[in-house]
C-alpha cells in the first residue's frame, strides 16, 4: 500500500485530538514526520514540544520513529512498532488517561500562558471557547488554511 505524501504547505496535519491506538498527538506527529521527509512541512516542526509529550510518555525516540516513516510504513505498522518499542509498555487504561489529560491540558506556567494568550489574540481574539492547547492548535490550523475563525 502506498502511503500518501502529506504537503503541510497546503493543508494542516491531523488535529492533535485524533487518536491512533488510543494515543492523541501521534497521528499529527506522523503527518509532520512524513511532511518533513518529503520537504513539505511548511511551518510545522517534527518532534516539537507537543510531539515530545507523546515521545516521553511512550518512551520512543523521535529519530527511530522517523526511520519507520522513512521506510514508508503506514499508520497501523507504525503503531505496531510503537507498541513493540514503547518503554515502558503502557496499558490501554494508561493511554486513555494520558490522552484525556492531554486533551484538557492548559498552559501551566506564566511563560506558556503568555505564549498561549498571544497566539490566541492573533488567531481568534473574539473566541472565548479557546481554553486548551488542543483548542488553540485546531483553530490556528483552521485559520491558517483559509477557514473563518
Amino acid at each position: 500500500m502506498k502511503i500518501p505524501k502529506i504537503d503541510l504547505t497546503k493543508q494542516a496535519p491531523r488535529s492533535p485530538r485524533v487518536r491512533l491506538g488510543g494515543y492523541v498527538i501521534l497521528p499529527r506527529m506522523l503527518d509532520k514526520g512524513r511532511a518533513v521527509l518529503a520537504g513539505k512541512n511548511g511551518e510545522y516542526s517534527y518532534a516539537c514540544p507537543l510531539d515530545k509529550r507523546f515521545l516521553e510518555f511512550a518512551g520512543i525516540d523521535a529519530q527511530a520513529l522517523k526511520k519507520q516513516l522513512a521506510a514508508g510504513k503506514g499508520d497501523g505498522a507504525v503503531l505496531a512498532w510503537v507498541k513493540t518499542n514503547a518503554k515502558p509498555r503502557r496499558t490501554e487504561a494508561e493511554i486513555e488517561i494520558w490522552s484525556a489529560w492531554q486533551e484538557r491540558r492548559t498552559p501551566d506556567n506564566p511563560d506558556s500562558r503568555e505564549f498561549f494568550n498571544t497566539l490566541h489574540q492573533q488567531v481568534a481574539p473574539e473566541r472565548t471557547d479557546i481554553t486548551t492547547w488542543f483548542d488553540l492548535l485546531d483553530v490556528d490550523d483552521y485559520g491558517s488554511y483559509g477557514g473563518k475563525v
